[in-house]
């Protein structure tokens, strides 16, 4: 059995077909989706899914750094409300994007900075976003001196950095770029043991290998499992047992 521990299935990209997906993603083994946020106008959609699939997707509650503005504080309300008023398994996506525009880094910093207080004050792990932004997330939580924990999402980062992750408290998030035939992504995780792993998809975003260029989604977890167990020399039985038992514990299932 798995965890998918990263899934947009509530997005439009699955309108058509939504019933359909979670019945293969069942098919598949994959026993529960964790569907973290994105904003304030994801929310209705992720609510709406998690009422239809309830004993499968588990909701998070967050920003996603890609999605603030210049008011910090507004746009973190409905988060805290959220948080006051309903059941959440974490705080994600969060984190810090300097990929596409650089010219809201302080207030990206200040949005994940709050975050992560929420997170601590609810004793809630973080699903933690990270494009060219390793040293700023690193510098950020060692300068929070609070109880964090939670996972790196789609982890692409280098073996080093992979440690610190660890060190932090944090599990590593591998998705289907682990499958992409010029990822550095295996050489990195030869030496990490499973115990500091859990699987992802993204859906509908990073399809792993061979449905690379199609649309993601949560029933193609074994292919991940199964590139992993390659990489590991070990059997997909114990990639499948090690990730699920570290997203149950994380999210305390």
């Amino acid at each position: 059995m798995w965890i998918d521990t990263h899934s947009h299935l509530y997005l439009p990209e699955f309108d058509a077909d939504r019933d359909l997906v979670f019945q293969r993603a069942a098919e598949a083994g994959v026993q529960k989706i964790v569907l973290p946020n994105i904003d304030n106008d994801s929310l209705p959609a992720l609510k709406k899914t998690i009422e239809t699939y309830p004993n499968v997707a588990l909701p998070l509650i967050g920003l996603h750094p890609t999605s603030v503005s210049d008011n910090v504080e507004a746009d973190l309300q409905f988060v805290k409300d959220e948080l006051q008023q309903h059941t959440y398994y974490g705080i994600g996506e969060i984190g810090v994007d300097l990929y596409w525009d650089t010219s809201r880094r302080k207030e990206q910093h200040q949005a994940f900075k709050m975050q992560l207080e929420l997170a601590a004050d609810y004793h809630l792990p973080v699903i933690i976003h990270i494009r060219e932004a390793f040293d700023d997330v690193f510098s950020i939580i060692e300068s929070m001196h609070r109880e964090l924990y939670g996972i790196f999402h789609c982890f692409t980062g280098t073996y080093e950095q992979a440690c610190r992750a660890i060190d932090l408290g944090f599990f590593l998030g591998i998705g289907g770029v682990v499958t992409f035939k010029n990822s550095t992504l295996p050489e990195v995780i030869k030496n990490i043991d499973l115990k500091y792993l859990v699987v992802e998809t993204d859906a509908p975003y990073l399809t792993p290998h061979p449905h690379r260029g199609t649309r993601n989604e949560s029933a193609y977890i074994p292919l991940i499992g199964k590139k992993i167990a390659e990489i590991k020399t070990c059997s997909v039985e114990e990639v499948a047992s090690a990730t699920t038992y570290n997203a149950r514990t994380l999210f305390k299932l």
